[in-house]
């Protein structure tokens, strides 16, 4: 060969070279198409020609079903070849409760337990923090495959996400004297919190596959996701599974005689001997038996939340962290302005003062002329707005406070406090579940999921450039914390953190800022009620 030959080949080489660096270069870097776990290998998909890969509807337990129904989560059958993760598993049994929950998957159904995965790790080897998320629904409804949901967007932030389905209502939260007797832990109800626990499980021996760090998990929740945080940060099971935490309206710290902690194990148990006799079942054998879609039917004429079993929750969630028993993790909560906006549109107890004052005489007793000083009412606006924020304190927001409070008291970690005040446009034909546009209820109850998700693309609304920019800041300070336990970072505004001695809020709207609590006097007050019944 001349020389003029090896030069020609020299370039052809050296062209070759620079075209497969540049299509390299061009190409995003993801993680690996296929993933091996412990169960099998998972076919994975692509994000909408991201850099985040998904791997959708992996089982996590075995199907509850059968012998199974109300017992633990059991291992999962391992599978032969690959197994392709592209679509959701199925919503574990429910009725349709809130009309504002659109799913993606085939479900309902018993053989529900299964989670998804997005993450943007190039290898195995990132070891990228984790974000396990709990959704709401008051331990009644909710599932994954919700759009708002999406952790495609949020996982561009730098994190894994995941996000897992758990049983629910009578499947979820059944007790039963039998089911106690037959239990090595002499325990019964609480299987959905035992699923969030064997998630949690899989993703301390699995995650790693994905590119995740199994020993930097966040967990975060909303509404009945975020009474779960605190069960779970309350729960010696979930210990050593989590290192940080995330609420979003709501807490196991509720204010009132039925929401001051979950219900003692023989409460629950005589409620659902109760609820067997209603529907006529005189045996453990006999419930099994019932068909799932008749058994959720039937599930109407009871009640089925979390219990103080002895065993996932050793005492109340308020004894344990009042004990400093809890997990000590840094701890960001919160809630939204108009948490319960809706109750003003009451067409039988209209906003009024006077079915103001009938309601806090009712609650408080003979302390309702003191109350009336935490709840204006001089004006029909301001009437308007304490009654708003009554039915708020009452369901949510008096939790979550009460949660933040007792982390700062007994907690070794840092906590952050936000109020999220930014009211979503309208989606076309959208209602509160009966004639009242969504446009009308603010930042109502819920209204900041899709913002931490960063799905307002996806979901056809009106959206303005504020709702970008409290989205990306959501999403940034929520990934931020997750991976340091801080939730500030460059070009964000400060967040500062929530002390007994600077009671710093951030608020998360359209001017996003920092300012002292001005409600510290009105929640004292609450609580110094709440505690005369938890000394009965």
């Amino acid at each position: 060969m001349n020389h003029q030959s090896r030069f020609i080949n020299s370039v052809k080489e050296w062209l070759l070279l620079a075209l497969v660096l540049l299509v390299a270069q061009a190409v995003p870097a993801r993680a690996a198409d296929q993933v091996t776990i412990a169960s099998g290998k998972l076919q994975g998909i692509t994000v909408d020609h991201s850099n985040v890969r998904a791997f959708l509807g992996i089982p996590f337990a075995a199907p509850p079903v059968g012998k199974l129904r109300w017992q633990p989560p059991q291992p999962v059958k391992p599978w032969k070849g690959v197994r392709n993760a592209d679509a959701f598993g199925p919503r574990c049994m429910q009725l349709r409760i809130f009309s504002d929950m659109i799913f993606r998957d085939n479900g309902p159904s018993e053989d529900c337990l299964s989670l998804n995965v997005w993450t943007p790790a190039k290898s195995a080897s990132d070891r990228l923090p984790v974000m396990f998320w709990i959704f709401g629904g008051g331990f009644q409804a909710g599932g994954t495959s919700e759009p708002r949901q999406e952790g495609m967007n949020l996982a561009t932030k730098g994190v894994v996400v995941v996000s897992a389905n758990y049983r629910l209502g009578i499947f979820g939260f059944f007790s039963y004297p039998a089911l106690t007797a037959e239990s090595s832990h002499h325990v019964s109800g609480n299987y959905g919190l035992m699923d969030q626990i064997a998630a949690l499980r899989w993703v301390k021996h699995n995650i790693a596959a994905f590119g995740g760090d199994p020993n930097n998990v966040t967990i975060f929740g909303e509404s009945a996701g975020s009474f779960s945080v605190s069960d779970l940060m309350a729960s010696p099971l979930a210990k050593g599974l989590f290192q940080k935490a995330i609420g979003e309206s709501g807490a196991s710290f509720g204010a009132g005689p039925q929401l001051i902690g979950a219900q003692t194990l023989s409460e629950s148990e005589k409620a659902g001997q109760k609820f067997a006799e209603s529907i006529g079942a005189t045996s453990l054998a006999a419930l099994r038996a019932i068909p799932a879609e008749k058994l959720l039917q039937e599930s109407r004429k009871g009640d089925f939340w979390p219990n103080v079993d002895g065993y996932v929750l050793p005492q109340s969630v308020y004894k344990i962290f009042a004990e400093g028993k809890q997990s000590h993790v840094p701890l960001l909560a919160g809630w939204n302005k108009d948490e319960s906006v809706g109750n003003l549109y009451s067409k039988t107890d209209p906003p009024t003062a006077e079915n103001l004052i009938k309601r806090i005489r009712k609650i408080f007793g003979s302390e309702a002329d003191e109350a009336l000083k935490y709840y204006p009412h001089a004006t029909e606006g301001k009437a308007r707005q304490s009654t708003e924020t009554l039915a708020s304190d009452f369901f949510t927001v008096y939790g979550t406070w009460k949660w933040l409070d007792m982390q700062n008291q007994t907690g070794d970690s840092p906590v952050y406090r936000y109020l999220f005040t930014r009211t979503p446009p309208e989606f076309p034909g959208a209602t509160d579940g009966g004639d009242v546009p969504i446009v009308k209820l603010g930042a109502r109850h819920s209204a900041e999921i899709p913002y931490v998700f960063g799905v307002l693309k996806s979901l056809k609304a009106p959206w303005e450039p504020v709702d970008f920019k409290v989205s990306d800041a959501m999403m940034t300070y929520w990934s931020n914390f997750a991976k340091t336990g801080n939730p500030n970072g460059a070009d964000l505004p400060h967040w500062p953190r929530y002390t007994p001695q600077d009671r710093q809020v951030m608020i998360l709207g359209p001017d996003i800022h920092s300012r002292v609590a001005s409600d510290q006097k009105r929640f004292e007050f609450i609580d110094s009620f709440v505690a005369r019944y938890r000394s009965k």
